[in-house]
């Protein structure tokens, strides 16, 4: 009989967002609302610091948008960005020092029939959460879950760790959309036909007064 997975604590994601990202690679993250259960094997992310990087929503300083991003580790950061679609994200390092891990890309290994009611345009299960906007949606997950402990036994959302990945099987590149600093090879991803299109930002000579 298989073991129950463990939870992640917060001790263990309160590190640096690059270490944060390598260690959420395979894990898994569950969902629970009224309409059922959905769990996402996760097999893409990108890492975002604060003060000394530009593509962070933190660069510029604490704001009622961005406070979760602050901390403490292990809480879920969730923001609206095109007027259409919401990102979720777990965050790091230590309570007051910003940091947070995007959830761009994952696998339903639990919940199919509720995932793909969620997304009935899906073409394919790969397809199901393949992006960090379809992520989020076949998860359920809104502005309500943000500041959710993901650390907690009995959150609506929680983080359970997965088979370790080989580090020789991370792979890196730069970071998807960004507007600046976009040759920092923060995202990383594992083999999987989830994994999401990159799409390269288009350089800035300013930062933007929203960037990613």
């Amino acid at each position: 009989m298989p073991a129950t997975p463990r939870q992640l604590t917060e001790r263990e994601l309160a590190v640096d967002p690059v270490d944060a990202a390598r260690l959420l690679l395979g894990s898994v993250i569950e969902s629970t609302t009224d309409e059922g259960v959905v769990g996402v094997r996760i097999v893409e992310v990108e890492a975002y610091r604060g003060g000394d990087d530009p593509a962070s929503h933190c660069y510029r300083g604490r704001t009622p948008r961005n406070d979760v991003m602050f901390g403490p580790a292990g809480r879920l950061y969730v923001y609206f960005v095109y007027g259409m679609h919401f990102c979720a994200n777990v965050v790091s390092l230590t309570d007051g020092v910003p940091g947070a891990v995007l959830l761009r890309a994952g696998e339903v290994v639990t919940g199919s029939e509720l995932a793909h009611a969620r997304r009935p345009t899906a073409r394919s299960a790969a397809e199901l959460a393949k992006g960090p906007a379809r992520l989020t949606g076949v998860l359920g997950l809104d502005r309500a879950h943000n500041g959710v402990d993901l650390t907690e036994p009995d959150a609506t959302v929680r983080l359970l760790a997965g088979e370790p990945v080989d580090p020789a099987d991370i792979r890196t590149g730069p970071r998807v959309g960004v507007a600046v600093a976009v040759d920092v090879p923060w995202r990383f991803w594992i083999d999987s036909p989830a994994v999401s299109a990159y799409r390269r930002g288009t350089r800035r000579t300013r930062v933007t007064a929203d960037p990613r």
